[in-house]
């Protein structure tokens, strides 16, 4: 009905020709499927054994291309610890082809973005440019990745600059909550380090600490160059092999490097940091989680989105779809609530980071919040897995809107699994969980196993370790 009224629409809106012309009539044509190679992603290893994978998509104007680098601060040791976030500081601050100003000025001219961030795991360099610009933003990204000049008037500079974002870091209570998780859930081991690194590393690391960890990681074989939008598989494979063959084909074995391939350990324990100035209680807590390419992965996700968010400031608050949301606004045991699954490539977190001023009530709030764990072991109806699935399909097929996100997705997986999924393939394996798939993962995961527990703030109520720990094989 609504193609004929476009049609009837489109007739009405025709001028009448004049004498003696005539128009074709207007047809509606049949919609057919066109065969196109974005529905596929490409890769190719060069002979150094850097990975160059793509997702064309033939009308897109612009293109985001980067390199994946599998060392984040995982690939650190507890002297060097923050030297891959430095690093990421001083790429953009002149190589030995290009002074600071001379990139800076170029990526201007260009209209293009640059940008980096590290991760535990990764550290990831891109840009994004209209599709004719892309030869250039590859030259640039393989300039400051393999040239950097790494002077010592700018490390100083930046070491100034990384203080100061240690201490915003520091006033953002999830982030604190987070790195406490890690520390106590993958103690005395790489996992359960901050990003930054300790104020004391952050004040002493020296250029040889930098050179080294660029020598030790920044190797062919631990990357990946990813393009997606309007660039051709064959164009970047030949950027790449015009840019990137000087690179070392593999990592030295050093000590860092086995211990960051080394499985880490989860450790039940918890750590707290009692302060009465904050006037609310945040607390994340959580059981060993799923790998990225754990068989579990996306059963964990389905898990997690059953258990749902919460947050009380918004307007649909009272409707925000989980039970346990619905729990806590009727009693109003908490400001919001958010639970996670965070992978890795050996291991996980899997849980809840509560936030409450109800201060007196903080043990109600962590009691319902693990009933409901207990309950996903037990009772778990289809309609619930099917909200879950449907929300979960949303979400990872919203985050794909655009090609930077895109991108993004290629080289995360790449990096850790060495394939790619396309989002076709994640709806699919979404829509085969069952309800009796969640129970198992929650049987295994989730029923009476150590958990991990980070508290900040106004934390006096909260139960000690064993009485939380006795919560998770409660039959409800």
């Amino acid at each position: 009905m609504a193609s004929r009224r476009l049609a009837l629409n489109l007739r009405q809106g025709l001028k009448v020709p004049r004498a003696g012309l005539s128009l074709p009539p207007l047809r509606r044509g049949l919609a057919t499927p066109v065969a196109s190679p974005a529905l596929k992603t490409q890769s190719t290893t060069l002979k150094n054994g850097l990975t160059v994978a793509t997702h064309y998509s033939p009308y897109a104007q612009t293109s985001t291309v980067g390199v994946w680098i599998d060392a984040g601060s995982r690939a650190e040791t507890e002297e060097t610890n923050g030297t891959a976030h430095f690093l990421e500081h001083l790429a953009f601050k002149g190589t030995t082809k290009r002074t600071q100003h001379q990139l800076e000025l170029e990526i201007e001219n260009l209209g293009a973005h640059l940008n980096a961030y590290t991760s535990r795991e990764n550290t990831v360099y891109f840009a994004k440019s209209l599709n004719d610009d892309v030869p250039q933003c590859v030259d640039i990204l393989a300039d400051i990745l393999q040239n950097s000049k790494l002077e010592e008037s700018a490390i100083e500079r930046e070491r100034d600059v990384i203080l100061r974002e240690s201490e915003e870091v520091e006033k953002q209570l999830e982030e604190v909550v987070f790195d406490h998780l890690h520390a106590t859930a993958f103690q005395q081991q790489a996992l359960g380090r901050t990003i930054l690194g300790p104020r004391k590393n952050i004040q002493e690391i020296t250029r040889t600490e930098l050179t080294n960890y660029i020598k030790n990681n920044y190797t062919a074989d631990r990357m990946v160059l990813v393009g997606a939008g309007g660039i051709p598989h064959e164009q970047l494979v030949e950027l790449a092999e015009k840019n990137f063959t000087s690179l070392p084909a593999s990592s030295p074995q050093t000590g860092a490097y086995l211990q960051s391939k080394k499985r880490s350990d989860f450790i039940g324990s918890d750590v707290r940091i009692r302060d009465d100035t904050i006037p609310t209680a945040n607390i994340a807590i959580a059981v060993e989680g799923v790998s990225w390419h754990d068989d579990d992965y996306f059963t964990a996700l389905v898990a997690q989105a059953i258990v749902g968010n919460y947050d009380k400031a918004l307007g649909n608050a009272p409707h925000q779809g989980s039970k346990l949301s619905g729990l806590v606004h009727k009693n109003d045991l908490a400001n919001s609530f958010m639970s996670f699954s965070t992978s890795y490539s050996d291991t996980g977190l899997w849980g809840i980071y509560l936030v409450t001023d109800q201060l007196t009530r903080v043990d109600d709030l962590i009691h319902f919040a693990l009933r409901e764990w207990s309950r996903l072991s037990i009772n778990v109806t289809q309609a619930e897995v099917e909200r879950a699935k449907a929300q979960l399909k949303a979400s990872i097929l919203l985050s794909l809107d655009g090609t930077t996100a895109v991108a993004e997705d290629i080289g995360r997986q790449i990096i850790t699994t060495g394939t790619r999924l396309s989002p076709g393939e994640i709806e699919r394996v979404i829509d085969n969980i069952t309800e009796k798939d969640v129970m198992d993962f929650a049987n295994r995961k989730l029923w009476d196993q150590d958990i991990a527990i980070s508290a900040v703030g106004s934390v006096e109520d909260v139960f000690d370790y064993a009485r939380i720990r006795a919560d998770m094989s409660r039959n409800i």
